[in-house]
């Protein structure tokens, strides 16, 4: 069994995982509310609330699995990218954890982890595959031949699309998270009622930041405008570029299965728009798309593990 923590911003997360890929447990304590006062993460607060939550979560997840420590035959952990602070948490009580019975340790990719995310559970995708990665931090298509590695296809140039949803979010008035907020605000809307800007700078990258900026000169010349058609058609404009990309991606690369992943592929028209693209769809439930460590032992299966002691010098890398 894999014992997996990911700290990499707001969400403190232990899972176990056996090694065909079931999950046993995966707890996610959150720390939304906490910042949604201020509008977005606060680094500093994060950590620090690492700090109080780290072992009480992996606790739990251990007692939900029905295992204990001395069951673990492996320690997994996102080393990055991410929050540095946060990460430092994680990566050090991993280390710890492993350290005191010798156990091996394997360092993950946090992007990694939703790349393989759609391998867990009963229908498990197979390579090779398309992944859409769309979160708050990263958007990127990525081909995998192997669930060991991926290769990157095309990516965002600026804001990721789930920062899209946040700044737009926040412009409309409404709370943090801002996806979520948006996505049900739009399900009241027209997504035809306003004209967005579908940026295309190169065939497979993407480019969020001029569709924040024409929601903020709309809201200025039209103050009186309709905030669930502007939510609508502000987020149709993310799905149309997410899925017109995903869709030459799949013709170029000539794959017919598909996996989708990150924050942002619980969006609900997301998740409605890639059934239309003709090719077999990985969907992961809501709870494996957001940051959780059922992701980050997932990626360890596929990941050879350093032994003790030749992790005790690894750092986190808010980076990679």
């Amino acid at each position: 069994m894999i014992l997996a923590l990911e700290t990499s911003c707001d969400d403190t997360c232990a899972a176990v995982v056996s090694a065909d890929g079931r999950i046993l447990s995966n707890q996610i304590a959150s720390q939304g509310l906490l910042h949604a006062r201020y509008g977005g993460v606060v680094p500093e607060i994060a950590s620090r609330h690492h700090l109080e939550l780290v072992d009480a979560i992996t606790a739990d997840a251990l007692e939900r699995a029905g295992a204990g420590l001395d069951e673990i035959e492996t320690v997994a952990v996102t080393r990055g990218p991410g929050l540095i602070g946060a990460l430092l948490v994680g990566l050090s009580s991993a280390k710890a954890l492993a350290a005191a019975r010798r156990l091996p340790l394997t360092p993950v990719d946090h992007l990694h982890g939703h790349v393989v995310a759609s391998t867990l559970g009963g229908d498990p995708i197979e390579a090779p595959y398309m992944c859409l990665v769309a979160s708050g931090g990263h958007t990127f298509l990525a081909r995998v031949d192997d669930p060991a590695w991926y290769t990157v296809l095309g990516q965002t140039l600026d804001d990721a699309a789930g920062e899209a949803f946040d700044k737009g979010a926040r412009l409309l008035g409404l709370g943090y998270p801002g996806g979520p907020a948006v996505d049900r605000l739009a399900s009241e809307g027209n997504p035809t009622a306003f004209e967005f800007p579908r940026s295309a700078p190169r065939e497979l990258d993407f480019s969020f930041s001029g569709l924040k900026t024409s929601l903020l000169y709309r809201l200025r010349d039209e103050p009186d405008a309709d905030r669930a058609d502007l939510a609508a058609s502000f987020q149709r404009a993310i799905v149309d570029a997410l899925v017109n990309r995903t869709r030459v991606a799949l013709e170029r690369e000539g794959l017919e299965r598909l996996a989708i992943g990150g924050g942002v592929a619980a969006n609900s028209e997301l998740r409605a728009a890639v059934a239309e693209l003709g090719a077999r769809v990985w969907v992961p439930p809501i709870e494996l798309c957001t940051d959780n460590a059922a992701m980050i032992a997932g990626a360890a299966r596929f990941i050879d593990p350093l032994p003790y002691p030749d992790y005790l010098s690894l750092d986190a890398a808010a980076r990679l």
